[in-house]
């Protein structure tokens, strides 16, 4: 089969099978003239990275409900798009989201630029994000490779070089599959195809569109690709963190990570630094004042992209006024600390010195 009747083949398909998410617009509603909403394009593909749909859509709608346009969320308070963001990771993408929706309402009068180069030029915005943008929102020709799109155009080619340095390969083929003519649609019809159908396991060959044309269609091989380069073991790094609960009103003293880094402006208890060479003999030493600090049962394990985490959970009851001497630090009530923006390692250190 020939690019064009390939592609042909896979819109065809999706215009009967394209999944229904809240920022896109279905085919049918595009033939009728609906055109997508760039602002929702780009929070949802922001949301998306490192990501899966199913996770992504509530704090989607949250989003959009409470600004519904970019410049609306240029004007947000940071804490309450922290707030909103928090439990969905990777932190660092909503701060840049803030930044972005700032920049596209001072310099682009509320507007997205429409080309991957222009995009390429806001905060947070890389080449993947570009072109699902350009593509997507603004039918650009621009090659779009998520993980949904490694994995079937390295099957429908046989691309056996492993990851990431296959991302050449794979690129180069999205880019001449990629029809003039609806590119928004092709770029989604292949995300849905690996979401759907070319799953990582298991793949439905018999329900496929290009099941005639895939190199490696109903094999053992299917699975295997893509290929990826052996990952490095994590370390595993070791802290302590300590709940403070005032006793007469249950409100827990809580603090703000510095901007950059890790968690970088989320919220947190008082704990210690995260190392590999962590001695929890030598824990209390470094609680945020003194008091009665009592080891908790369970430990709190998390995974971060680059580390595993193990914290020691301390709990001490004691009087508001015990923590003057933290800087910064505040009570939050027990009605609202669900609001807080608390990243989910921290989430789990509450639920064990809470339970």
């Amino acid at each position: 089969m020939t690019n064009a009747s390939l592609s042909q083949s896979l819109l065809t398909w999706y215009d009967r099978h394209a999944r229904r998410l809240p920022w896109r617009v279905a085919p049918e509603d595009r033939i009728s003239g609906e055109v997508p909403d760039p602002y929702r394009i780009w929070l949802s593909e922001v949301m998306l990275q490192q990501t899966t749909v199913a996770a992504v859509k509530d704090y989607f709608e949250t989003f959009t409900k409470t600004w519904p346009r970019v410049e609306d969320l240029a004007a947000a308070d940071e804490e309450d798009v922290m707030k909103a963001w928090a439990g969905l990771g990777y932190y660092s993408r909503a701060r840049n989201l803030k930044k972005c929706a700032e920049t596209i309402a001072r310099d682009h009068a509320g507007r997205f630029p429409e080309t991957e180069e222009a995009l390429l030029a806001l905060p947070g915005i890389g080449p993947y994000t570009a072109a699902a943008i350009a593509t997507i929102a603004f039918d650009r020709h621009a090659a779009v490779v998520d993980g949904n799109v490694e994995r079937v155009l390295s099957r429908l080619r046989r691309i056996e070089t492993p990851l990431p340095a296959a991302k050449t390969d794979i690129r180069r083929e999205m880019a001449e599959l990629t029809p003039e003519e609806r590119p928004g649609d092709f770029a989604q019809a292949v995300m849905d195809l690996g979401a759907t159908i070319c799953t990582p396991k298991r793949p439905a060959c018999g329900l496929c569109p290009w099941m005639g044309a895939c190199s490696v269609q109903n094999s053992s091989l299917a699975e295997t690709l893509p290929r990826k380069a052996p990952k490095k073991e994590k370390p595993t790094r070791f802290g302590a963190a300590f709940v403070a609960v005032d006793g007469s009103s249950g409100s827990v003293l809580l603090r703000r990570r510095p901007p950059r880094g890790l968690l970088g402006g989320m919220t947190e208890v008082p704990g210690t630094e995260w190392s590999e060479t962590f001695d929890p003999s030598t824990a209390v030493e470094a609680a945020p004042f003194q008091g009665a600090w009592q080891v908790c049962a369970g430990e709190v394990r998390h995974t971060f992209t680059h580390f595993h985490l193990r914290l020691q959970v301390y709990r001490a009851e004691t009087r508001m006024n015990a923590a003057e001497s933290v800087d910064g630090a505040w009570w939050s009530p027990p009605d609202t600390l669900a609001e807080e923006a608390l990243p989910t390692v921290m989430r789990k250190v509450l639920a064990v010195a809470l339970d």
